[in-house]
């Protein structure tokens, strides 16, 4: 009950749902009936032609089925600010929302990183189900400051995370680590997406070369607290990205709105430098069309 009323909550406070909220509620009941009626994978329509598999518990994409867009604010600046000609990182992707976007939607090109194997199982049905395989590359690793391993919880669904040595954890995975900065130049991105449960800090550490482009425009990431875990502090993220020349924003798709903000917010801050050129974007983009609404 305490789960239906968070989920009516989210609704209720959601940018575009809000706005539909009959739409909403009557696609979440038709998804929790469903969802119960077959216990397994269901295909289900995205955006703009584009289709993800869903089952009960996968909060990271069931979530767009009663909202549209899960993440509203920041996928919507990734819709709308992403070209063909683009390459997007996808750090922390568990079973693919962003993924599908920037290359389902976008025709961006995409770097997926999931480290859990169960999750990028999943990822990887979304990209052979919308024929994605010839613009995204699909790494089942996770993303650090430096090469090697660590252990991963592999059961928290969107909050697996990585397990210091120090920490008892049951049922937990060795994964390979990458750092970005080896994958470039050959894939310069002009977008990144981070969201890696508190690990944040040791991504950007491994970024340094990518963060030096000024093609990189923007990273979307989030900074709630968690990064404590790992004695990391999420001021310290905010100053090195500030030492890079990127602010933080709030974006506000309908109205294609930027907000600047003082200081990241609880969830997801989106950081952009070359705001004219990152704003003539998003005033050009094509409209997508989501719960018949264009945006």
């Amino acid at each position: 009950m305490n789960a239906i009323k968070r989920t009516f909550g989210f609704i209720h406070e959601h940018p575009l749902a809000k706005r539909h909220l009959l739409r909403a509620y009557f696609k979440f009941i038709s998804w929790q009936i469903r969802s119960r009626l077959t216990s397994g994978f269901q295909k289900v329509k995205f955006i703009n032609g584009i289709h993800f598999f869903a089952k009960s518990g996968l909060t990271g994409i069931t979530g767009n089925i009663y909202t549209g867009l899960h993440e509203f604010n920041d996928m919507g600046f990734l819709l709308h600010f992403l070209r063909n000609e683009d390459t997007f990182f996808d750090v922390g992707a568990n079973v693919g929302a962003y993924t599908l976007l920037a290359s389902g939607v976008c025709r961006s090109k995409t770097i997926s990183f999931e480290p859990v194997p169960t999750t990028y199982h999943i990822l990887k049905k979304n990209i052979n189900l919308n024929k994605l395989n010839d613009l995204v590359t699909i790494e089942n690793k996770g993303v650090g400051s430096e090469e090697g391993n660590l252990r991963f919880t592999a059961e928290e669904d969107t909050t697996n995370h990585v397990i210091l040595e120090d920490q008892e954890h049951q049922n937990s995975i060795l994964v390979p680590i990458v750092f970005l900065d080896n994958y470039y130049p050959a894939n310069n991105p002009a977008l990144i997406k981070i969201d890696v449960e508190g690990f944040e800090t040791a991504v950007l550490k491994g970024a340094d070369q990518i963060l030096n482009d000024k093609a990189l425009k923007a990273i979307i990431i989030e900074l709630n607290g968690s990064g404590g875990r790992y004695g990391y502090d999420d001021n310290q993220i905010h100053a090195k990205l500030l030492s890079h020349g990127f602010k933080p924003y709030e974006y506000h798709p309908i109205e294609r709105k930027i907000e600047e903000l003082d200081t990241f917010g609880t969830h997801n801050t989106i950081y952009i430098r070359d705001l004219a050129y990152v704003v003539y974007r998003l005033k050009s983009a094509v409209p997508f069309t989501i719960f018949n609404q264009s945006v």
